[in-house]
């Protein structure tokens, strides 16, 4: 395959999916399900070759596309107020591309359950998976802002046509929220290109390092630091960081578990994903100034979430604040601005989004079983579902910290950080950390050994096509908890710019 393209195909490759669905008539149930499957290969063969690629001692700039998209007046010649379209990979966009493909293709498994309409299901299923994947390949920020907002707009109709009981309130409430921090991005994005001359990330982040660089127009200290709050706010909402989460928790209930498996495992980590690349490469000098209150924000995060997980009486409700609870440790790694704790953060969104993946897949195979998703309704589950009862375990045992799985390795390094800068912070949020054991223990536990108030005679246990999610996720969760590397070596260069960038 010639390079110049690869980067292209693979993000643009489930629209190939899409044009054979649209030519599909609506009731072909098996044959729609399958081509909505086999339309998310592609990507994560192209993916894996990248990754292995780069293991192997490849460049990544060999991936990189530029072409002539948008000029504004007679500026083109000097390079300003151009728009290219520029994708490109680094360490950490390729880790989360790899991510992403890998979360799509197993959504799309379980996404057998879904019991109607599935040709549009799956059409806007695969442009919400060419809308994450340009996101983490954008190299310019009104592609990423582009490819942004491709991705609310699937979601929306994913979230009210195929959701629950309170289905077009959770899609408001998703479109609402995050509508508002996209009209903060854009405002930030409109203003860096109008001062700036260019939207190209690398040319942005290299003008802002200068003292007093050469722009169509000031760019001064404040106004570094409003847009870096502003930023702060746009991708808060999207992580979400307390108290812009209230969005994230009706999309996690009432969504179908196979959309909640990418809006927890992918959507969400696109909010720490702009922290990282725009926030901390952009501003890398007002970002530390805001250190502290990154780090104070984590805190409330993981403490907040765990305590009112801890009283969640539906296993939905419990993984919704788990997943608020877990975006803390990003803020906190991220806010002890050493090497230690922003790898630990970056290892949290990828281990967070490998094992709320797998959660959110035994949360449908519990609703498609028994309609309920309440832990005291699934009491008894180990003696009738004994191998789903062991996974779903597994999958919490992961999310606690058990040493051994990714949750260990990203929790420790994060803290790590904090230890080195903030102790009396990091203490604190130690409790946390406590109180992820005890609420998923006690809903876990609850649902495998607490008193049964159903018969599961004639219940099925995990199907054949269900093992392949469990088990693939599962593996990963404990490749990374026991061979670190596998991501710590791929992330070196990317780490070593952002420290350079620091100061560091």
């Amino acid at each position: 395959m010639n390079e110049a393209y690869f980067l292209s195909i693979l993000v643009f490759s489930p629209l190939l999916g899409i044009i054979i669905l649209a030519l599909l008539p609506k009731n072909s149930e098996t044959l729609i399900k399958f081509i909505g499957f086999l339309a998310t290969v592609p990507t994560l063969v192209l993916s894996l070759i990248a990754f292995f690629q780069y293991r192997g001692g490849a460049d990544l700039n060999r991936y990189d596309v530029k072409a002539d998209w948008i000029h504004f007046g007679d500026f083109a010649e000097m390079g300003l107020f151009k728009i290219d379209y520029e994708l490109g990979l680094n360490g950490l966009s390729l880790v989360l591309i790899v991510l992403t493909a890998i979360v799509s293709s197993l959504a799309a498994i379980a996404s057998v359950h879904i019991k109607s309409e599935w040709k549009g299901y799956f059409m806007l299923f695969l442009l919400l998976e060419i809308g994450m994947l340009g996101v983490f390949a954008a190299e310019n920020l009104i592609l990423f802002f582009i490819f942004f907002e491709i991705t609310m707009i699937p979601m929306f109709f994913l979230i009210g046509k195929w959701g629950y009981f309170e289905k077009e309130k959770a899609a408001y409430s998703y479109l609402i929220y995050n509508g508002l921090g996209s009209a903060v991005l854009l405002i930030v994005i409109v203003i860096l290109f109008a001062r700036a001359g260019t939207s190209n990330i690398e040319a942005l982040a290299q003008l802002m390092a200068v003292e007093n660089p050469n722009t169509p127009a000031p760019i001064s200290e404040s106004l570094k630091f409003g847009l870096l709050i502003s930023l702060l706010i746009a991708f808060g909402v999207k992580l979400p960081i307390f108290p812009l989460h209230t969005w994230m928790l009706r999309v996690h209930v009432q969504a179908p578990p196979s959309i909640v498996m990418i809006h927890s495992g992918i959507l969400l980590k696109i909010g720490a994903f702009g922290l990282i690349r725009f926030g901390m490469g952009i501003f890398p000098e007002q970002f530390q100034s805001l250190a502290g209150l990154l780090a104070v924000l984590g805190v409330i995060n993981l403490l907040y979430g765990a305590f009112l997980a801890w009283i969640q009486k539906d296993f939905k409700m419990v993984l919704a604040y788990s997943s608020i609870s877990h975006m803390g440790i990003v803020l906190i790694g991220l806010g002890a601005m050493n090497e230690a704790g922003i790898q630990g953060a970056i290892f949290q969104v990828v281990s967070h989004g490998l094992i709320s993946a797998l959660l959110f897949f035994l949360v449908g195979i519990f609703y498609e079983r028994f309609h309920t998703s309440t832990i005291s309704s699934l009491g008894g589950m180990a003696k009738g579902m004994p191998i789903t009862a062991g996974f779903l375990l597994a999958g919490a045992l992961a999310s606690l910290g058990l040493p051994g799985m990714s949750g260990f390795v990203s929790e420790f390094m994060a803290f790590l950080g904090l230890f080195g800068e903030m102790p009396v912070l990091a203490a604190i949020g130690c409790i946390g950390i406590i109180m992820t054991a005890v609420y998923l223990l006690r809903a876990v536990l609850g649902m495998t050994y607490g008193k049964a108030h159903r018969e599961f005679a004639g219940i099925t246990d995990m199907k054949s096509v269900e093992y392949v999610p469990v088990l693939v996720l599962t593996a990963l969760i404990v490749l990374i908890g026991v061979y670190p590397s596998v991501l710590s070596e791929t992330l070196q260069a990317t780490l070593e710019t952002i420290m350079l960038g620091l100061g560091g």
